[in-house]
């Protein structure tokens, strides 16, 4: 069985993807950190995945992703990366009216972004910013980040939940509802969000069931494997 750090991310998949600061370190010093790594975020994994949960603190994060159908993710035309991650351009060719194909994955010079590589690239261009920030050097996450593949229905829903949650868990606050860095405020919101908010209450079967659920304990047998300590 392969370890959740090596699992391939499959085109249609949900994963529960998470990571932490190498050696414990922090990754989220002040609120300009976090939102640097949302726009990060939005750069580098929204072009080839769909997000349905969200939580960023202090040393580590989770996500509940689908990494998209092949054939809804466009075509990389050009990648640059900064020195301190925030400025370099990702030009994109979307799947429709492209190029004659040279071959799996590739139009005309561009090739398709592989998934997790494209993670990769969050993980780096966000240890750039915050090596240069702070004046640090070396390597910010832990090699590899880990990827859970999400298989029912109810391992869905307690993991959104737990996501949530994490917060309180960890002690970052005593009231998750207040957390302001994870998605929880955003699905039970009725404003603009990138957050599939529509199937994740579907998933709980409207927004009332959803705010119920996430005062009820979690299924433990379902994320015991999830505890990063």
């Amino acid at each position: 069985m392969k370890k959740t750090r090596e699992i391939e991310l499959e085109y249609g998949g949900f994963y529960h993807i998470y990571n932490r600061g190498n050696n414990g370190t922090t990754l989220f010093h002040t609120p300009d950190n976090y939102y640097h790594f949302l726009r990060l975020y939005e750069k580098y994994v929204e072009p080839i995945a769909d997000t349905y949960a969200w939580c960023l603190m202090g040393n580590h994060f989770h996500l509940l992703v689908r990494i998209k159908e092949e054939g809804d993710i466009g075509f990389l035309a050009d990648f640059n990366s900064s020195r301190s991650g925030d400025s370099g351009r990702l030009k994109w060719k979307t799947s429709h009216n492209r190029p004659e194909s040279e071959g799996p994955g590739r139009v005309m010079g561009m090739k398709k972004p592989i998934p997790h590589r494209m993670f990769g690239h969050l993980f780096n261009s966000y240890t750039k910013y915050l090596n240069l920030k702070i004046g640090r050097t070396g390597s910010l996450f832990e090699k590899n980040f880990h990827r859970i593949p999400i298989n029912s229905d109810r391992y869905f829903r307690n993991l959104v939940m737990y996501i949530h949650q994490n917060p309180v868990h960890h002690g970052f606050t005593n009231d998750f509802k207040d957390y302001p860095w994870s998605s929880y405020g955003s699905v039970i919101s009725e404003k603009t969000t990138r957050v599939k908010r529509k199937e994740v209450l579907d998933w709980f079967d409207n927004r009332n069931n959803f705010i119920y659920a996430h005062i009820q304990p979690i299924d433990t047998d379902y994320i015991n494997h999830l505890i990063v300590e």
